[in-house]
C-alpha cells in the first residue's frame, strides 16, 4: 500500500514536553526503525497553540491532527497509520461539531491570523536549515544588501507596529530615536523577561522560532548602527534558553551573526543574560541595571534608553513579539502589515489565554477582534457551562473587564477607555464563581512582593492597599477601608517612580468600578457573594442529613457532632471552613453561604 505520510511533527514546547512529548519522539523514531520506515522523518517543533490538547502530533502530507497523545499510543499510530495508511480515529482531534479535522481547519484557528507565530509548530527550532527553508534570513539579506539603515527605520515606522511589550509605543519611532542618538557604540536588547502570572507568549515564541528574534535583532542592529545585542531572558525558561543558545551558535556558523555578515561590512553579535525572576525587570531601565550586574531597579527618565541606556550608550529595547514581526514587515511591506488590525493598532497580537476557559491556548488574532470572539469562538467558552464574569488583560498591571464589555475591540485605545490595557498579552478568564475582591487582593499581593522598594508610594502604598483588601475579605472591613482604597490607589498611580507602581492599582480600581456591589457585600453584610472568602463562609447541615457520620469522622477539627442516623450539626466556633464536610457528604446535605 502506498504510504500517505512521510513527516511526523511532534510538539516539543514546554507544555507538551511536560506531557512526555520527548518520549513520544523517541518512541516514534524507534517504532519507525523497527518496521523499516526509516525514510519517515520525525520533526520536533514548538507550540502549535492548542496547549490544552497536547501533546500534539501532526502527520504530513495527509494532514492528520492527533491530540492528547501518550507514549503508549505511538506504536498504534505507526502500525495503523504510517504503515497501514489508515488514521487512528480514536486519537484524532475532534472539532466542536465532533468531526475530525486537520490542524488549521479547526474552529480554534478560524479567526486567527498567524504572523509572529507563522513558523511555530511548522519548523524544528533547533535546525537552522528548517528555518532557512521557511523564508529564514531573507529579510536580513534584503535589509543589508538592498536598503539603507534609514530606509529600514522608515519601513518599520510606516508599518505602524507598536511595541507588544505593554505600553504600545511606536516601534519605528523608538528605532529612529536610537539611530539619531550620538555615539559610536549602541546596543540592541531583546526584553524576554516575561513576568506576568499566566503569560507564556514570549516563552513559546523563543522555544518555537528563536531564529526569527535573532534575525530581527540583527536587522535592528543594522538599522541603528549597533554591532552588539543582548537577549534578557528569564532563568526560569530553561528550554527557551537552550534553543536560543543553539540558534545563536548555528547562526554564527552560517555567517548570519558575527563578523562580516553575509560577506558585507556589517558585524553583529548577540549574548544571553539571565533574569532572576523580578517582575520589575520588565521595565526597561531596571532591565538595563540588571544586565550591567546591578540590582534591577528603575532609573529616572529622561534620559531615555534610546539616548543613554546600557553602559551609558544609546540602546534599543524591544520585546520578543515585537521583534518577531520585523522580518515579515521587511519582506511584505508596511501596507501589508497595516492591512491587518485597526487604524491605530495595526497588525496582530499574541495572547496567552488561560483561566476558566475550555481551550488553554496561545493565539494570534488581528487587532480589533472582540473579547467575546477570543473567549468563545477561539477559547471555546467557559467550562461546565458557567457564566463569564470578567477577563484580566495586561497582567497584574491591567484591568478586570466585566461581561458588559465583552464586545469591546481588543486594541490599545479601546482597552484604555474601559480602564484596562493591552500589556504583553496575558489574558485570564474568570467565571461566575470568582470573588472579584479576592482577585484584586491576589494581584495586589503579587505587586507588593514584586515592588523593588525604591519609592515610598509603591513600597508603602501597595502594602496599605493589600492590608485593606485583606481586612475586607476577612470580614473586618469598614466603609473607611473602601474610601482608603480609592484614595491610596490614586496616590500610588500618580506618584510612583516607574510604571510598575503607576499601573499596580489597575486591577483594584477596575474591580471597584465594575464590581463595587461585591465590596459592599463583604463590608456591610459580611458576606462573599461568590463563596470564595473562607472567613465569611458558614456551613449548615440541612434536614437531608441521613446521619451517616462521614462528615464528623473526616472533620479535621472535630467541629461536627451528632448520633448515627440523626441530623448532625456544626459548631461554628470550631469550624475552620475547609469544606471537607461538604465534599464528603454522600447526600449533599451540607450547604455553604
Amino acid at each position: 500500500m502506498e504510504r500517505r505520510c512521510d513527516r511526523i511533527y511532534v510538539c516539543a514546547g514546554t507544555g507538551c514536553v511536560s506531557g512526555k512529548s520527548l518520549t513520544i519522539i523517541e518512541n516514534f523514531e524507534q517504532a519507525l526503525q523497527d518496521c523499516g520506515q526509516t525514510d519517515v522523518k520525525v520533526i520536533k517543533t514548538g507550540c502549535f497553540g492548542l496547549c490544552s490538547m497536547g501533546p500534539v502530533v501532526i502527520t504530513q502530507p495527509d494532514d492528520c491532527f492527533y491530540s492528547k497523545i501518550s507514549p503508549e499510543d505511538v506504536a498504534e499510530i505507526v502500525h495503523e497509520h504510517i504503515v497501514g495508511g489508515l488514521p487512528v480515529q480514536r486519537l484524532l482531534f475532534k472539532n466542536t461539531g465532533g468531526e475530525p479535522v486537520s490542524l488549521f481547519e479547526a474552529d480554534f484557528y478560524k479567526k486567527q491570523k498567524r504572523v509572529a507565530l507563522a513558523r511555530c509548530g511548522l519548523i524544528n527550532p533547533e535546525d537552522i536549515d528548517d528555518y532557512i527553508a521557511h523564508e529564514g534570513f531573507q529579510a536580513l539579506e534584503k535589509a543589508i544588501r538592498t536598503m539603507r539603515p534609514g530606509e529600514v527605520v522608515e519601513l518599520v515606522t510606516n508599518s505602524g507596529l507598536r511595541g507588544r511589550g505593554g505600553a504600545g509605543f511606536p516601534t519605528g519611532q523608538k528605532w529612529q530615536f536610537t539611530m539619531d542618538a550620538p555615539g559610536d557604540k549602541k546596543y540592541v536588547v531583546c526584553n524576554a523577561d516575561e513576568g506576568d502570572p499566566g503569560a507564556f507568549m514570549d516563552r513559546s515564541l523563543l522555544e518555537a522560532d528563536p531564529l526569527s528574534v535573532i534575525e530581527a535583532m540583527s536587522i535592528a542592529g543594522y538599522a541603528i548602527g549597533s554591532d552588539e545585542g543582548y537577549i534578557y531572558v528569564r532563568a526560569e525558561y530553561p528550554l527557551a534558553i537552550h534553543r536560543l543558545e543553539i540558534a545563536i551558535k548555528q547562526a554564527e556558523e552560517r555567517g548570519y551573526l558575527g563578523n562580516h555578515i553575509l560577506g558585507t561590512d556589517f558585524c553583529f553579535q548577540i549574548s544571553i543574560r539571565y533574569g532572576a525572576g523580578a517582575f520589575v525587570c520588565g521595565e526597561e531601565t531596571a532591565l538595563i541595571s540588571s544586565i550591567e550586574g546591578m540590582k534591577g531597579t528603575p532609573r529616572l527618565r529622561p534620559p531615555y534608553p534610546a539616548v543613554k541606556g546600557l553602559f551609558d550608550c544609546p540602546t534599543l529595547i524591544n520585546n520578543v513579539e515585537t521583534l518577531a514581526n520585523i522580518g515579515k514587515i521587511i519582506l511584505n511591506g508596511a501596507d501589508w502589515f497595516r492591512s491587518m488590525g485597526t487604524e491605530g493598532s495595526p497588525g496582530t497580537k499574541v495572547f496567552a489565554l488561560g483561566g476558566n476557559v475550555n481551550n488553554i491556548c496561545l493565539v494570534e488574532v488581528p487587532m480589533g477582534i472582540t473579547l467575546r470572539e477570543i473567549v468563545y469562538d477561539i477559547g471555546g467558552g467557559i467550562p461546565e457551562g458557567r457564566g463569564f464574569k470578567a477577563a484580566q488583560t495586561g497582567g497584574p498591571s491591567g484591568g478586570c473587564i466585566p461581561s458588559r464589555h465583552l464586545n469591546t475591540p481588543i486594541d490599545y485605545e479601546s482597552l484604555k477607555e474601559i480602564g484596562s490595557m493591552m500589556g504583553s498579552g496575558g489574558l485570564i478568564v474568570m467565571d461566575d464563581s470568582k470573588c472579584m475582591v479576592g482577585i484584586a487582593k491576589f494581584f495586589m499581593q503579587f505587586m507588593v512582593e514584586e515592588s523593588c522598594g525604591k519609592c515610598a508610594p509603591c513600597r508603602l502604598g501597595l502594602v496599605r492597599l493589600y492590608e485593606a483588601l485583606e481586612r475586607i475579605t476577612e470580614g473586618k472591613g469598614t466603609m473607611a477601608d473602601l474610601q482608603e482604597l480609592e484614595e491610596i490607589a490614586e496616590m500610588v498611580r500618580e506618584m510612583s517612580f516607574c510604571a510598575l507602581g503607576q499601573t499596580a492599582p489597575n486591577p483594584l480600581l477596575t474591580t471597584l468600578q465594575y464590581f463595587k456591589e461585591e465590596y459592599l457585600a463583604h463590608i456591610e453584610e459580611k458576606r462573599c457573594p461568590a463563596g470564595e472568602c473562607s472567613a465569611l463562609l458558614s456551613y449548615t447541615i440541612t434536614e437531608s442529613c441521613i446521619g451517616c457520620t462521614k462528615c464528623a469522622r473526616n472533620c479535621p477539627v472535630s467541629a461536627i457532632s451528632g448520633k448515627v442516623k440523626e441530623r448532625h450539626s456544626i459548631d461554628p466556633s470550631l469550624c475552620i471552613k475547609c469544606g471537607a464536610c461538604m465534599d464528603d457528604c454522600p447526600v449533599h446535605a451540607i450547604t455553604r453561604a
